[in-house]
C-alpha cells in the first residue's frame, strides 16, 4: 500500500476546518523512522490548538497535522536506526504532530517497543494523558498517609491519575458525574457528585481522613477555594492551568526529550503489570474521525477518545466500534430526517453524513 490518508487543516477552526488529504508513504531521513498508524489517541488540547485557543503557547504552521499519540509498526528506516526493524510494532508520539494518518515519520527517539500484551487501542491513546498524568502525580510525592481529591476524575487524564495516586498508596477521592461513579468504584476510587454540598460530602467520604492534596483537571474556579476549605496545603493543590503546562510541555516535547522517553516505558509496563488500566470510551475507524472529534467535544467522555486506521470490522459491524454518544447522534439523525426536522449543520447531520472533507 503506497497511498493512503491524513487529518489536516489549512487554518484555525471547529471541525469544518478538518480534511482528509490523500498521502503518499514518507521516505525517512537519517535517524526517522516510518511507522504505520494502527491506533492514535485524541486529546482535548490538540482539539484546543485546532481552535486557535494556544497561540499564546505554540504556533501552527499551516497546513497543520494533527494527532501526538500512536502506536503501529515500522515500515521503513533511515540511515543510522540499527535497533529497530522493518516490522516491529512500537508506540510513542509524533513530537511535530500528524498520526491521524495513515503513516507518520519521526525521529527514532520517538517511540518505544510495544510490549505484546498491551493492545493496540490503549497502546495509541497513552502517551499524552498518560505522561501529563505522571507528571502531576509525581510532583505531588503521595504515600500512603494521604489523601488526595481528582476532579474530572474519569476523564483521559485523570482516570490514569487516580490509578497512579492509588498504586502510590494513598486514598482517591474522585469527583465527576454520577454516571461515572460505577466505574470509579471499579478502578478503587471513593466517587461523589459535583455540585452544591460537594465539601461535605467530600469530608463525609473521607472517613476522618484529612485532604492532603487535590488536583482540578476540571478548571472550575471553585476548586481552589474548595480545596483551601478543605485543608489542603497551598503547594499540594494542582491547578487546570498546572495541569495544562505539563501537557503542552509533552504536546511538543522532542523526540530527545529523556523524561518523555523515561514516561512512555514507565507506562507501557504499568498497563502489562495491570497496575494501570486504561478505558477505552470509543473506538472510532478513522473514516469517523470527526464524529470521534464530536464525541470528544462533549467532555463528557470516560478514558480515552482512540481512532483506529485499520479496523478489522467492517460495513454495520464497525458500528460495535463507536461509543454510545456516536451511536445516540446516528439515531438522532434518522429520527430528525423521518419527520423533516433535520436541520442543516446540526450536530446529528454532521455525525450522520460526516463533517470531513476529502479533497
Amino acid at each position: 500500500m503506497r497511498t493512503g490518508s491524513a487529518v489536516q487543516y489549512e487554518r484555525y477552526g471547529d471541525f469544518d476546518v478538518v480534511e482528509v488529504v490523500p498521502q503518499e508513504r514518507p521516505t525517512p531521513g537519517p535517524g526517522e523512522v516510518v511507522v504505520e498508524v494502527i491506533s492514535a489517541g485524541l486529546n482535548h488540547i490538540e482539539r484546543f490548538l485546532r481552535e486557535g485557543k494556544l497561540q499564546d503557547h505554540i504556533q501552527v504552521e499551516f497546513p497543520a497535522r494533527q494527532g501526538v499519540d500512536l502506536a503501529g509498526i515500522v515500515r521503513a528506516r533511515g540511515a543510522g536506526v540499527k535497533d529497530l526493524r522493518v516490522g516491529d510494532e512500537v508506540m510513542g508520539h509524533a513530537p511535530e504532530g500528524g498520526s491521524h494518518a495513515t503513516w507518520v515519520v519521526v525521529p527514532r527517539e520517538a517511540v518505544v517497543m510495544k510490549p505484546t500484551h498491551v493492545g493496540w487501542e490503549v497502546a495509541g491513546g497513552l502517551y499524552l494523558a498518560g505522561c501529563t498524568a505522571v507528571d502531576v502525580v509525581r510532583k505531588l510525592r503521595l504515600g500512603a498517609g494521604d489523601t488526595v481529591v481528582i476532579s474530572a476524575a474519569a476523564g483521559g487524564v485523570g482516570h490514569i491519575q487516580c490509578q497512579l495516586a492509588r498504586d502510590a498508596g494513598a486514598t482517591v477521592i474522585g469527583l465527576g458525574s454520577p454516571r461515572n461513579h460505577d466505574y470509579l468504584r471499579q478502578i478503587g476510587i471513593l466517587p461523589v457528585a459535583y455540585g452544591d454540598g460537594e465539601e461535605a460530602r467530600i469530608t463525609e467520604i473521607a472517613q476522618g481522613r484529612p485532604v492532603t492534596a487535590f488536583i482540578d483537571n476540571h478548571g472550575d474556579e471553585s476548586a481552589h477555594e474548595l480545596a483551601l476549605r478543605l485543608g489542603v496545603d497551598e503547594k499540594r493543590f494542582v491547578s487546570s492551568e498546572a495541569r495544562r503546562d505539563a501537557e503542552l510541555r509533552f504536546l511538543r516535547a522532542p523526540a530527545s526529550d529523556p523524561e518523555a522517553k523515561e514516561l512512555i516505558l514507565f507506562l507501557a509496563k504499568a498497563v502489562e503489570d495491570r497496575r494501570v488500566q486504561i478505558l477505552i470510551s470509543g473506538f472510532y475507524p478513522f473514516e469517523y474521525i470527526v464524529d470521534a472529534y464530536e464525541d470528544l467535544a462533549e467532555m463528557h467522555s470516560r478514558g480515552k477518545v482512540v481512532v483506529g486506521m485499520q479496523p478489522v470490522e467492517t460495513g454495520a459491524r464497525q458500528d460495535w466500534y463507536r461509543s454510545e454518544k456516536a451511536r445516540d447522534l446516528r439515531d438522532q439523525y434518522a429520527e430528525e430526517k423521518a419527520d423533516g426536522t433535520l436541520a442543516s449543520g446540526s450536530p446529528a447531520s454532521r455525525g450522520a453524513e460526516g463533517a470531513v472533507s476529502t479533497s
